[in-house]
């Protein structure tokens, strides 16, 4: 058993080792070629048309998250944007009570936080908690401890359930469906969401993939280069 136990923090201790500094020689090698392609925008609202010297042209307006007001573990009323104005955000939703796939994410999140522990002022982590009537703000407090997570720059997160699951369904644009277990999941529950620091949702990611948050932390990397979106007129 202590065999096995090792061998799982020595490879976790591997992915963290490697994530960050291989995203920033990805981006390197891309920069020398001159191929440096930014993550997508995800989820438009509309298409907007004006005619432009005689042509038509089109331009997509993407949607924009809107905020939401919540409780983190330490207690603090949380605005998401005006706190957390000019970062972004890394989200994902769980429950303390999760016998299944949170805890693994919850471990692979504490992934990322090691990744950017040296510029944490760059992204926010959030855990959104589907479970609001049981996850008081003393129970995620312990649960985000056994994760050691920093409290400052990643926030375990309960509030209204209404607000919750709207958020999480109309704005992160993730679907629900019952459970078996007692509260209502989401479909991909697994997913991890990227945010841009304009609330431009800019990926989703498996969660419980290595190869998928090194993707995550390439994609993170690029976003701190990109310049403003401009509309077309």
């Amino acid at each position: 058993m202590k065999e096995k136990l090792s061998n799982k923090k020595f490879f976790k201790g591997l992915a963290v080792a490697f994530v960050l500094p291989l995203s920033f020689f990805v981006i390197a090698r891309l920069l020398s070629k001159d191929k440096l392609v930014m993550p997508r925008h995800y989820s438009f609202d509309s298409v907007d048309s004006q005619m432009v010297a005689g042509k038509m042209e089109y331009d997509t307006v993407f949607h924009k998250i809107a905020d939401v007001v919540l409780t983190n573990q330490l207690g603090d009323k949380i605005s998401v944007n005006k706190d957390l104005e000019g970062k972004m955000l890394l989200i994902n939703l769980f429950f303390t009570r999760c016998p299944s796939i949170c805890p693994k994410l919850t471990g692979n999140m504490t992934i990322m936080q090691k990744a950017f522990r040296k510029n944490d002022t760059t992204v926010q982590l959030l855990s959104l908690s589907m479970d609001p009537a049981n996850d008081t703000v003393s129970v995620l407090k312990s649960y985000a401890d056994s994760y050691k997570a920093n409290h400052d720059h990643w926030w375990f997160l309960t509030g209204d359930r209404n607000d919750i699951y709207n958020y999480a369904r109309n704005e992160l644009k993730l679907l629900a469906k019952p459970s078996d277990a007692g509260v209502e999941e989401l479909d991909h529950s697994q997913t991890i969401v990227l945010v841009d620091k304009d609330r431009y949702i800019r990926g989703y990611y498996n969660g419980l993939d290595t190869a998928a948050l090194k993707h995550c932390a390439d994609d993170i990397i690029l976003l701190s280069l990109e310049k403003k979106r401009k509309r077309k007129w």
